[in-house]
């Protein structure tokens, strides 16, 4: 019989909701649109919608793939694309008056034959055309390895492309789809900077899954092998009972114990605690931590 764990009091969250919050809901129906924040069932929606930022999904609301943290839906799309989303990507952004920095994320669509990769691009363009100034960050799926299809994102110049390994090298195949693969992984992040070296690349890690310190150690210098500028530690939290069981509950202390291996290991910048997600907070902690500090884009301030 499977242990209930208690959790903590340090994984409670305060929910609030502003007018911020329904206008980003309305906008997002009223265009099909999608967030990662709804479907993969995020703890930060209220936060992040109450003070204007959304992370948007793009090509449907169902995954080819059936990781078994992922609370977004698995099945078979049929290869069916909406060729307008692009447009009503930028027209949302105007309507949410969201115009500094924009995350996009996407399903999987191995049903497609370069993964989506260029309805992707197609979306970074339209963005960038109708606001030039934004500063777009890109959470991508792993294309099956794929460097062409990686080529036609880095080709839309998002200024972030991000690809998260999950989970630590042994727990892969017990927590990540049969198609994913920690090398696999690796080897998207090393591809982008060989591609463009001067886009910066972001992974996250989850907590919690049974993983030792030492196996994210060795996750983390992995992925300095790889020039990944950008790490992120959250605690995973079980989306519903059909999903894989929190093994334990990491202490506010561990996670800053990690920031602080990332920071010796030279990571740009590390955001770690039980709540930070990939894209929590990702427009403010990048462009205060990172652009404003090494005053990247200084002609632009």
């Amino acid at each position: 019989m499977e242990q209930k764990l208690i959790k903590p009091e340090w994984l409670k969250i305060k929910l609030t909701t502003t007018d911020n919050f329904s206008n980003i809901k309305n906008t997002l129906k009223n265009h099909n649109l999608h967030t990662v924040c709804e479907e993969a069932h995020c703890p930060n929606i209220s936060e992040c919608w109450s003070t204007g930022t959304a992370t948007f999904m793009l090509m449907g609301d169902v995954c080819t793939r059936g990781c078994k943290f992922c609370a977004v839906k698995t099945g078979n799309p049929m290869k069916k694309l909406d060729a307008e989303e692009p447009k009503k990507l930028a027209q949302a952004l105007a309507e949410i008056k969201l115009f500094d920095y924009v995350v996009l994320t996407s399903v999987n669509r191995d049903d497609l034959s370069d993964g989506g990769a260029s309805h992707i691009a197609n979306c970074i363009k339209e963005i960038k055309k109708a606001y030039p100034g934004i500063i777009v960050e890109v959470l991508i799926p792993d294309f099956k390895g794929d460097v062409e299809a990686l080529r036609k994102i880095v080709a839309a110049k998002p200024e972030v492309i991000a690809h998260n390994i999950e989970t630590v090298e042994r727990l892969q195949r017990k927590v990540r789809d049969a198609r994913a693969n920690y090398s696999q992984s690796l080897g998207i992040l090393e591809n982008i900077k060989k591609l463009n070296p001067k886009i910066y690349t972001k992974s996250s890690i989850m907590l919690g899954l049974g993983e030792a310190d030492e196996e994210v150690l060795q996750s983390m210098r992995d992925l300095r092998t790889m020039n990944v500028d950008i790490i992120t530690f959250g605690q995973y939290l079980r989306p519903t009972n059909r999903h894989l069981a929190v093994d334990n509950f990491i202490e506010p202390q561990k996670f800053e114990y990690f920031k602080n291996k990332a920071l010796e290991l030279e990571f740009l910048f590390c955001a770690s605690g039980p709540f930070v997600r990939s894209s929590y907070k990702a427009g403010e902690l990048f462009v205060k931590n990172i652009l404003l500090n090494k005053n990247i884009y200084q002609q632009n301030l």
